[in-house]
């Protein structure tokens, strides 16, 4: 949802960073459920007992998507919360350019 003429004036740069700070945590939501049920299958599948009534260990295989899906989450997360503020980084290479000019 976008400001509208309905709404209180928003500032477009808090609306924008607002709408990517929700869009982290929905993808943090969506990893950890993804997640959580990749490791119950891996559970239940590994600890179930086969047909001689033992157990068998088998690899923890979601620990691949887990690191995948990880970095990709990392990132996601320093691009919203420590990417730095993007006017002052504009700021402050206008500064140089306008020093180099001088």
């Amino acid at each position: 949802m976008e400001p509208t003429q309905n709404t209180p004036e928003r500032d477009a740069y808090l609306w924008k960073q607002a709408k990517a700070r929700v869009g982290f945590r929905m993808h943090l939501q969506s990893y950890l459920l993804v997640n959580s049920g990749l490791w119950l299958i891996w559970a239940f599948t590994t600890f179930a007992f086969n047909s001689d009534g033992y157990r068998h260990w088998i690899f923890p295989w979601p620990i691949f998507p887990m690191l995948g899906w990880g970095i990709g989450l990392a990132s996601h997360y320093f691009h919203v919360y420590r990417g730095g503020n993007e006017r002052s980084m504009i700021e402050e290479e206008y500064q140089k350019l306008l020093s180099q000019r001088a």
